[in-house]
């Protein structure tokens, strides 16, 4: 088969759109595993949550309130969102995860995994699991621009921009300030940094609801693109494990670059050869552990 590059290129785009939601999710389990050492398995449903904070404030908060012409709109939802998730991240930390702290860490993910399913099973016996659409997309993000090589859609190209912007001023607050400071050594050596006076469980609660808060806002940018459903996180978070796990467990650039990456690769193969898009991922994932178990941008113990 022939490959026209106007076809590459537009399979790598729409794959770098895929990437940019690798990635950002990826970076929210690489900031809670890198700095609380918790295998948070409760992420995908987290994601589900936040798409579904935007949908139910944009149906439904209005009628709740008395006034059926009032909507949580698209820009009030890439706030609410994170901050309603964020802070149940903060309760979940605080009264299920700060009590395993001191066991292996198979009991965190073992907590993150149950809470994973019931959440899941809750809203799968409200909502419907075929998914509903989210019809709040701004009118300026409407349309497509000309890319030379295909007609992308406003809306997707938005996506990729502003999850850029969240995946690097996440990576430079925690490698390249004091605060970012602050938090690795709280994980590494949290006694001494209580003598200098800073809360560190407030730090480490903190931490999770930030990651947390990242899941439930890459959930509303992905509302308008697929349709929001119980199973939309349970679809994801395999995906997502697996380039945390070839970007290396616990690497902040790494979990960005390496679903960026993927997500292109992703695209690219589905020209190749689309049967094995879906699985291309885990391929690699396989060849990166018997090369380098570490990951990609991970180093040893």
């Amino acid at each position: 088969m022939e490959l026209s590059f106007h076809t590459v290129m537009s399979q790598v785009m729409l794959g770098l759109n895929n990437g940019v939601f690798y990635a950002i999710l990826s970076l929210g389990l690489a900031v809670i595993f890198g700095l609380l050492n918790i295998v948070n398995f409760v992420h995908g449903a987290l994601y589900m949550l936040g798409a579904y904070v935007a949908l139910l404030g944009y149906t439904m908060l209005g009628p709740l309130l008395g006034k059926p012409d009032f909507h949580l709109n698209y820009w009030a939802a890439l706030v609410v969102a994170p901050l309603v998730v964020g802070l149940l991240g903060i309760g979940i930390e605080r009264t299920m995860l700060r009590r395993l702290r001191k066991f292996d860490h198979l009991y965190g993910l073992l907590l993150t995994f149950g809470l994973a399913l019931i959440i899941q099973g809750v809203f799968t016996n409200y909502f419907n699991v075929s998914g509903d659409a989210y019809d709040a997309k701004p009118e300026v993000l409407e349309g497509a621009v000309n890319l030379g090589f295909m007609l992308f859609p406003k809306y997707r190209l938005w996506v990729i921009v502003i999850s850029l912007v969240v995946c690097f001023s996440t990576w430079f607050v925690i490698e390249r300030t004091k605060l970012g400071s602050y938090l690795r050594a709280g994980t590494e050596n949290p006694e001494l940094v209580k003598a200098f006076g800073i809360n560190v469980p407030l730090m480490i609660t903190l931490t999770y609801g930030y990651g947390a808060a990242l899941a439930a806002f890459a959930g509303v940018l992905a509302a308008p693109i697929y349709s929001v459903s119980p199973v939309m996180g349970s679809e994801m978070i395999i995906t997502v494990f697996a380039v945390v796990v070839i970007g290396g467990m616990g690497s902040i650039m790494g979990a960005i670059i390496t679903g960026l990456l993927l997500g292109m690769v992703e695209g690219f193969t589905k020209v190749v050869y689309a049967p094995a898009s879906s699985t291309v991922i885990f391929l690699i994932m396989v060849l990166v552990l018997l090369i380098k178990p570490t990951g990609l941008f991970g180093k040893e113990s």
